[in-house]
């Protein structure tokens, strides 16, 4: 083991706090040797020095390095490598069971190398919280919860008992049962503390709560004043296992905040006009920071909404320092009286405490928004950033749809007939960690559903409505104020705990309202209260996705239809005849205020927090493996042995040149993880569903890709096969369709690779810009791998996919600035040569590129290699992060 807390510049200290005495490691103790400027980093900043005082050790963190960051330079690029030490990890389970599969089978394979099994193990603390796998298979009605969990533990009972096994095999590990809640929440709720402490031999320490997660989401505990985002799978498993995140210190954006929402705007409209302006601004690699005096009207679920959604508007994460508001959350959510203590003397002490008087921070750049400038709105069709004005959301849904009409006549159940169109609202789904967290925006909701539902209003029959909460507590405060009530009486009925809708998992529409959709060929629509509308992502029924407010999503389940608009026209009528309109049924920022007052208490997070790691009758019952060793079963379909290991040597092999490469894909700007990584449900015309139908597994059995994400078989065939992929390679054509080189032959993605590397041909992917944007999909990496694709060259790179595709061995290139494939001329049917890697790599080498097309013709240029670390060149060189991870256990 390395030996840590050099403590170069004297900062190891005695905090007091109460009777308990605590080690820190000073940061005004720089500003004592006369280093750096500490005092006047943004607070985010001041964690990530704090961190690298506490670690150092000479090798991953040495004096250097602390200076170096002590003195960030706020208008420099980024240029400066630090070793960051999260305090733990937090993980779901479509992302959280291939990172425990990977750590069974480093497992297996350490044990066949000579090593020992039980070096695989978490060294810092590690989360699971299972809130992905719950579908809406059932919605609208009281029976609905009961019958989606009953069938979530028919589909995952395997995956499940193996969650189980690690929990009890690896220490370190916790697992919160499936029907809690979800992570992000859970994490702000609960797990999350401001101020971690940890015993190192006979003291105890006391530093920043930080963490990396496997979700993109994992940013909304920023929000809590806990620095955290979220990395790959695979950069997960090495946090775990004790390897920092080695990272550029970042720039640092300031985001100003003055006034107070104006009435009639939500959390959810401000967040959405921050991450508008944000990524016009363009702050993709870099740090957030909220400053100013509208912090202070912001409660912490408020601020959690706008952290939540930091992936969304392109930030590495979005952080609000620690201040009185930070200490009320604390308090109100049961967090012990003695670690509230601890997070208000540490956080003065160290000068992390933000108050009024606070002098601000030193940014990189910096904007400013008024608060009561906030409208309400809505984003999409396809783009959480694309912010559309409520007022305005009328006229845009007309501009998109260009004038093209389709009317539907439709048999709905029990006699009421009705006609679906372009435009009409077939999803109304509360749910997602970004707004479920926020009694303020739920509350809102259950009163437009009390004011809309006494008035004789209904929701429309066609549209399927869910209420997805983000913890138990949700349901107990909407029970103790009688809204749940409400929202039941509009078909918002609780479907489960989890992540539902905004990640896919939707469930199925009627039989009817599919086949209206599909002989109309109708552009649905769908509108959530979520983070994610990107193609293909909610419903493979849905092409128009919404993003807005727990009460817009109301408002829109009684209109029924995006043409309408809803600040002019009535969404119906009254007993009376009289219309109604949204004004109507809107409740003030007083009633929602005095409402969240009467039915929000202390007692309620305890009570629900109280048993979070027990679990119900179905999971404590679950059947579980035994044993440091995984007994993988040669019939599972869910659970399988990963091939990453397979004839791997103590030793790394020479790097070599990709010769003689055909393109896999050719696609365009935009491509998301949701396009590249297998989500949602599995095809059955698809490679993964033929798969699964060859090992005996029934159509209706599938299960979604994200629940079978611990079978690599599966996911491999499910790797570029989203229905909204366009791969150029193959015009006309939409889903993971590709043509086999040279001969031209159309067949499927996963088809064409298993050809060609049968042949021993290595592959390529071409791209344009923000290539894999999205949710932080291991998959998407790893599926990209196992297709035997060596490179991915595209104009730009989403920071988690790139980092991800350097972490499992694939080379990540971009062209030089103002080159794409399109100015080269690249069609994608040429033979790609890339060659400068044999020589011997370095972060951003610049490499040569020779293509090779069909008539001899030669067009050559140059890349630029992300391999923007030292510690990821190795990543590279080693075929992947595990590999390197596993030989440096095996060689020390």
């Amino acid at each position: 083991m390395t030996q840590h807390n050099l403590d170069s510049f004297g900062a190891r200290s005695t905090l007091t706090v109460g009777e308990r005495s605590y080690e820190i490691y000073r940061l005004d103790a720089l500003a004592n040797a006369g280093v750096g400027h500490v005092d006047r980093l943004p607070f985010s900043l001041r964690v990530l020095v704090e961190n690298l005082l506490r670690n150092e050790d000479g090798v991953a963190v040495t004096a250097d390095d602390i200076a170096a960051a002590a003195g960030w330079d706020a208008k420099a690029e980024p240029s400066v490598e630090i070793a960051y030490h999260p305090a733990r990890v937090l993980l779901q389970d479509f992302t959280g069971v291939p990172a425990v599969v990977d750590l069974a089978a480093m497992r297996d394979a350490i044990k066949t190398m000579g090593g020992d099994p039980q070096r695989i193990n978490p060294l810092e603390p590690v989360d699971l919280v299972i809130d992905h796998s719950v579908q809406i298979d059932h919605a609208g009605t009281a029976a609905s919860f009961g019958l989606n969990v009953q069938l979530e533990y028919q589909r995952n009972r395997e995956r499940y008992a193996f969650l189980r096994w690690g929990k009890e095999s690896f220490g370190n590990f916790r697992v919160v049962p499936p029907g809690t809640g979800i992570c992000h929440q859970v994490n702000l709720e609960y797990l999350g503390r401001t101020v971690w402490t940890k015993q190192v031999g006979e003291v105890t320490q006391a530093f920043p709560d930080t963490l990396v997660g496997t979700d993109s989401h994992t940013t909304m505990i920023n929000g809590l004043s806990v620095l955290g985002w979220g990395v790959g799978g695979i950069e997960a498993e090495a946090a775990m296992l004790g390897q920092p995140v080695s990272m550029l210190l970042p720039q640092v954006v300031g985001f100003r905040l003055h006034g107070t929402l104006a009435e009639g705007a939500t959390a959810t409209d401000l967040v959405l006009t921050v991450t508008q302006m944000l990524r016009s601004k363009g702050v993709v690699g870099k740090f957030v920071e909220f400053y100013g005096p509208g912090l202070d009207s912001l409660s912490l679920p408020d601020r959690a909404t706008i952290a939540n959604m930091a992936p969304e508007y392109g930030a590495t994460c979005g952080f609000f320092p620690i201040d009185d508001e930070t200490l009320r959350y604390l308090r109100f959510t049961n967090r012990p009286a003695e670690a509230v203590a601890l997070v208000e003397a540490y956080a003065k002490e160290q000068g992390l405490y933000r108050t009024k008087d606070t002098p601000d921070p030193v940014f990189t750049d910096s904007l400013e928004l008024d608060l009561a400038t906030v409208e309400p709105s809505l984003a999409g069709p396809k783009r959480p950033q694309d912010r559309i004005p409520l007022r305005a959301a009328k006229g845009m849904w007309n501009e998109h749809i260009a004038g093209k009409k389709s009317v539907v006549p439709v048999k709905g159940k029990g006699g009421h007939d009705y006609s679906l169109s372009h435009g009409s609202v077939v999803i109304a789904a509360i749910t997602s960690c970004t707004n479920t967290s926020n009694p303020s925006v739920l509350v809102a909701a259950g009163l437009v559903a009390r004011k809309a539902a006494a008035l004789g209003l209904r929701s429309k029959p066609w549209v399927k409505t869910s209420l997805a909460p983000g913890s138990r507590v949700v349901t107990e405060y909407l029970s103790k104020s009688g809204l749940l009530h409400d929202l039941e009486t509009l078909g918002f009925h609780v479907v489960g705990y989890g992540c539902t809708t905004c990640i896919g998992n939707s469930g199925p529409l009627a039989e009817e309202i599919t086949e209206a959709i599909t002989s109309g060929k109708l552009e649905a629509a769908a509108v959530l209260s979520g983070n994610r509308n990107f193609e293909g992502r909610i419903s493979p029924w849905v092409r128009a996705n919404y993003l807005a407010s727990p009460p817009l999503v109301v408002a829109y389940a009684l209109a029924g239809h995006m043409d309408i608009d809803l600040v002019k026209e009535p969404l119906g009528k009254d007993a009376k005849g009289r219309d109604v309109f949204l004004a109507d049924i809107w409740p003030s920022p007083q009633e929602v205020r005095e409402t969240v007052r009467a039915c929000l208490d202390e007692e309620m997070f305890a009570a629900q927090y109280a048993s979070v790691f027990d679990g119900d009758d179905s999971w404590r019952k679950l059947a579980t493996p035994k044993g440091e060793l995984y007994d993988w079963a040669d019939d599972s379909t869910y659970v399988r042995n990963p091939p990453y290991f397979e004839g791997m040597d103590r030793n790394k092999a020479p790097l070599r040149d990709i010769v003689g490469a055909r393109v896999l894909a050719k696609l365009g700007d935009s491509v998301t993880t949701d396009h590249i990584s297998p989500a949602g449900n599995i095809p059955a015309s698809g490679p993964a569903g033929k798969y699964l139908q060859e090992h005996g597994v029934p159509e209706a059995e599938f299960n979604s890709f994200g629940s079978r994400r611990g079978n690599h078989e599966v996911m491999i065939r499910g790797t570029f096969a989203n229905i909204r992929l366009r791969n150029q390679l193959a015009p006309g054509t939409e889903g993971g369709i590709t043509r086999h080189l040279p001969d031209g032959e159309q067949m499927s993605i996963y088809d064409a690779s298993v050809k060609y590397q049968a042949d021993g041909i290595p592959l390529v992917v071409l791209g344009g810009l923000e290539y894999g944007t999205g949710s932080s999909r291991d998959w998407a990496a790893k599926g990209t791998i196992l297709l035997g694709v060596k490179a991915v060259i595209v104009q730009s790179f989403e920071r988690i996919h790139r980092s991800n595709l350097a972490g499992m061995g694939v080379l990540p290139l971009v062209y030089k600035e103002g080159e794409s494939a399109e100015t080269l001329g690249l069609t994608g049917e040429e033979e790609i040569t890339i060659t400068g890697i044999a020589g011997g790599l370095a972060p951003k080498k610049v490499l040569q590129v020779s293509a090779k097309a069909a008539d001899g013709k030669v067009t050559t240029f140059e890349v630029v290699a992300r391999l923007d670390t030292p510690n990821e060149v190795e990543y590279y060189e080693n075929g992947g992060i595990l590999q390197y991870v596993l030989r440096r256990m095996l060689n020390e």
